[in-house]
């Protein structure tokens, strides 16, 4: 089965200068772990979890008003709407990462996590 049919359809992004604060309260509300992040021109120039925002975070001097850029991954690793979900997930192992963006016709469709490869294995 391809993983386009248990993707995160609703396709949240947030910019890269925004804070960390919105990228938060976009989580809060989406019930999302993570996100692309998207410059002005809405190309694709990194990834933010929750994990990366935590982990800044409890340095001294971070705070929720510093910008996305400064905690986002700028490696992105990319699945494509047609792979399969045994070797998706696999990818999000091995690379230790927990969401990541999903490409059709080099577009951003959505995105795929651990959660959603955990819970087509258990269906």
């Amino acid at each position: 089965m391809d993983i386009k049919s248990i993707i995160n359809k609703e396709n949240h992004t947030i910019k890269v200068n925004d804070s960390i604060d919105v990228a938060l309260e976009i989580m809060d509300k989406f019930h999302i772990n993570g996100m692309p992040v998207m410059d002005d021109k809405d190309n694709l120039v990194g990834m933010v979890v929750k994990a990366d925002i935590y982990r800044f975070m409890i340095s001294p001097g971070h705070y929720e008003t510093c910008p996305i850029e400064w905690v986002m991954s700028k490696s992105v690793i990319l699945a494509k709407a047609e792979e399969d979900v045994v070797s998706t997930a696999k990818r999000l192992r091995e690379n230790n990462i927990v969401s990541m963006p999903v490409l059709e016709n080099n577009k951003i469709i959505g995105t795929i996590t651990l959660e959603n490869c955990l819970d087509y294995f258990l269906k």
